[in-house]
């Protein structure tokens, strides 16, 4: 990239997420900078920790020889050459701000997403839609490259600043050539790492043979249900989620209708969900991953001869250890529980350490559990709730699509286990005794959907239930407001 007409420098933003090594990638590209005799300023706003603090550098480079150019010390909106963002909400928050322009700006970023707080403290769903993102780097930029660097950092087993750097270097942003760029990782920390997922980059980047693809396709929800399925419990219970599916759309018929079509969609992914529903041998199952070991270590950027040591919190209550309990001996636990019984060592909060071998295989054995899920009491009763709501969904499909769509979404009230789910649990029941028992009993209608999405919706803002109280009290008894 030529220098800026206007300025006589070229500027770079980086938006980066603490812990990401936006701070490396700076150093590198200034150290390349100063190698090819080049005057080049940079300033960094770094941030607390993921998601809590805007993470920024930025850098100005001018010409080689040229006059002595007097650099900013600050993006401006509008007037910055390349805008480079980690992940799509970090590029969402430099869009906003300006800083991508449509005559100027080749804008950079990796399509996959780290949840902020305000999303994962929604009840449903909150994520942003990541579509809107893209739609509007597409419109605002000059040159928009939507990246997927978590699945290049992943297979080269690298820190996301490496496919950064690469990617800037292949989409020639750089008055420099690629091995000026690649001289500066070959003496680091897993410079054989660095250099596989700076190439990786370079080459989905630059067009280059074998690249590998810019935004992945996206995945189709029924294999992501099986495979889940399958992972959860085995390949019969990958069978059943399918052949649960198939009746769905035999149900459903014409899928041209795009309400059919959008019905169906969402109904097979809260079945999913719905059917590998978290108990404590799925969470200790999770815990004792492999990958979630290297994860941590890689986030935590481990030098070689470090030790990880993982403590997990666990507050297991009487609810989570009757669930896992064959049906007759979790219904007594239950009973015994209501009547006021104890039970040792339960509802209170246990640090055990995952990385000890006391504390590894505690988790092993629990997750072993698993195995005899089928015979457990919530087993038990969330399959008899998932019949249930799959012959209503069988009903509505094909009758009323627009009733079965908002249908579809109720399951999205359990999730969870404890005090979480009951609450939950409890929602749902009394939604689905007021508002899609009686209603099936008699001729459904679209008209139906309306009061059923407001239920729905009126449950996942008030985990007290008291906002669904009032949705779903009879008129009548509804209080008077004056006019």
């Amino acid at each position: 990239m030529s220098a800026s007409a206007s300025s006589g420098t070229i500027s770079i933003l980086i938006a980066a997420l603490g812990g990401e090594g936006g701070g490396v990638l700076m150093n590198w590209i200034v150290d390349c900078a100063i190698a090819a005799g080049m005057p080049v300023q940079s300033t960094s706003v770094p941030g607390v920790a993921q998601r809590t603090g805007s993470t920024s550098y930025y850098i100005e480079i001018g010409e080689k020889g040229g006059i002595a150019p007097v650099f900013a010390l600050v993006p401006m909106a509008g007037r910055v050459d390349v805008v480079i963002a980690s992940e799509l909400a970090e590029a969402g928050r430099m869009l906003e701000r300006g800083f991508v322009s449509p005559n100027r700006t080749t804008l950079i970023t990796g399509t996959a997403r780290v949840l902020t707080t305000a999303e994962k403290m929604q009840m449903a769903d909150g994520r942003f839609p990541s579509e809107r993102i893209l739609e509007a780097g597409a419109a605002l930029a000059k040159r928009f490259l939507p990246l997927d660097f978590e699945g290049i950092t992943r297979q080269a087993g690298t820190v996301v600043s490496a496919p950064m750097f690469g990617a800037l270097a292949g989409a020639g942003v750089f008055p420099w050539s690629r091995e000026a760029c690649e001289a500066m990782l070959v003496n680091g920390r897993g410079a054989k790492a660095s250099l596989a997922g700076f190439a990786a980059a370079y080459a989905a980047v630059g067009g280059e043979a074998k690249a590998a693809p810019l935004v992945a396709p996206p995945p189709d929800v029924r294999t992501l249900g099986r495979d889940r399925c399958r992972d959860y419990m085995d390949q019969a219970y990958a069978d059943l989620f399918e052949a649960r599916i198939a009746r769905l759309s035999r149900a459903a018929g014409d899928l041209a209708d795009p309400l059919r079509a959008h019905a169906l969609e969402e109904a097979t992914r809260r079945l999913a969900l719905w059917m590998t529903y978290e108990d404590i041998p799925r969470v200790a199952d999770l815990k004792t991953r492999p990958e979630r070991f290297t994860r941590i270590a890689r986030e935590a950027e481990m030098r070689e001869g470090q030790l990880l040591k993982v403590a997990d919190l666990f507050k297991p209550g009487v609810e989570e250890l009757a669930a896992m309990l064959p049906v007759r001996w979790g219904e007594w636990l239950m009973t015994h529980h209501r009547k006021g019984g104890q039970v040792p060592f339960l509802g209170k909060g246990m640090h055990l350490g995952s990385t000890t071998i006391v504390g590894h295989l505690a988790l092993k054995f629990l997750a072993r559990m698993g195995r005899l899920r089928r015979r457990s009491l919530r087993f038990r009763d969330e399959q008899a709730a998932i019949e249930q709501w799959l012959g209503a969904m069988e009903k509505a499909l094909p009758a009323a699509p627009a009733y079965a769509g908002a249908l579809a979404e109720l399951p999205r009230l359990l999730k969870g286990y404890g005090e979480t789910q009951a609450r939950g649990l409890a929602n749902y029941k009394a939604i689905f005794s007021t508002l899609v028992t009686p209603i099936l009993a008699c001729d459904v209608e679209d008209a139906d959907a309306p009061a059923l999405r407001k239920a729905i919706g009126a449950a996942l803002a008030d985990p007290d239930g008291v906002a669904l109280s009032a949705t779903l009290a009879p008129p009548s008894a509804q209080p008077m407001v004056a006019e």
